[in-house]
């Protein structure tokens, strides 16, 4: 069962759906927080047409878990996903400067301030079982929300991770922050990530980020998948195996 609720983000009205398990309130659920919210469930609202449908895998399979998925603004994703100004690796990627960014903390801030005790309020929750995962600039904030809050989001995934956009800064936060209380990380990429000229470096910076995280000798894993590019239908075929090793 999905339900959906308003809220006020950055000053607007922002819509949350949640998945909830059909196997009633009768026990505490962990709860999976994910970014791109009209691409999570059905493919009705989906933002270029197809979404994970996660629901249908749940269900399916009987899972134990509440997904809270909040809907990006369109237009403000980089802003809303990236916790920093987008820096000099950006320009050198794309081969021209940007200003965008720098809303990531308050949006994770928002996250743990005022939706997660909201959540942890309103259903059936295990509040010490509390999880986050996302798609490409997703998975950037997601990581650094791990950073950030490592003593809530204890398990994170992240799906062709977009970390180049602030690359120097999460590697650096990485490096310093204190991640022993992070129990998994998976993160994936694959090979033909943004056409010819970026998937080569795309692969690299996941691979330096995952370098610092192995590094600090966290369970983690990182999927390098063959010919697998950056749109929805591939990360779609590759969510249950992370829903998976989440729960694991």
């Amino acid at each position: 069962m999905i339900e959906s609720f308003l809220v006020s983000l950055f000053g607007e009205e922002r819509e949350i759906r949640v998945y909830l398990p059909s196997n009633g309130q009768d026990k505490k659920y962990p709860v999976l927080y994910m970014h791109d919210g009209q691409n999570v469930f059905g493919n009705e609202e989906a933002i270029g047409g197809v979404a994970l449908e996660l629901d249908k895998y749940l269900e399916k399979n009987d899972m134990e878990l509440i997904v809270v998925a909040i809907d990006q603004k369109p237009g403000e994703r980089v802003n809303e996903y990236c916790p920093w100004i987008n820096g000099e690796y950006t320009t050198k990627l794309l081969g021209k400067p940007s200003s965008e960014g720098g809303k990531g903390k308050e949006y994770v801030e928002f996250i743990v301030n005022e939706l997660k005790p909201l959540i942890d309020l309103k259903y059936s929750t295990d509040p010490g079982e509390t999880y986050m995962a996302g798609i490409s600039l997703g998975a950037l904030v997601t990581t650094y929300a791990a950073c950030t809050y490592p003593h809530i989001f204890k398990r994170i995934a992240g799906l062709s991770s977009g970390f180049y956009r602030n690359q120097e800064e999460i590697e650096q936060l990485l490096k310093t922050a204190d991640l022993s209380q992070l129990e998994k990380i998976y993160l994936d990429c694959g090979t033909k990530e943004g056409g010819e000229k970026l998937a080569k470096p795309f692969l690299e910076t996941n691979k330096a980020v995952f370098e610092i995280i192995r590094q600090k000798g966290i369970a983690a894993e990182l999927k390098v998948v063959e010919g697998a590019e950056h749109n929805y239908q591939t990360f779609k075929k590759r969510i249950p195996e992370v829903i998976s090793y989440l729960l694991s």
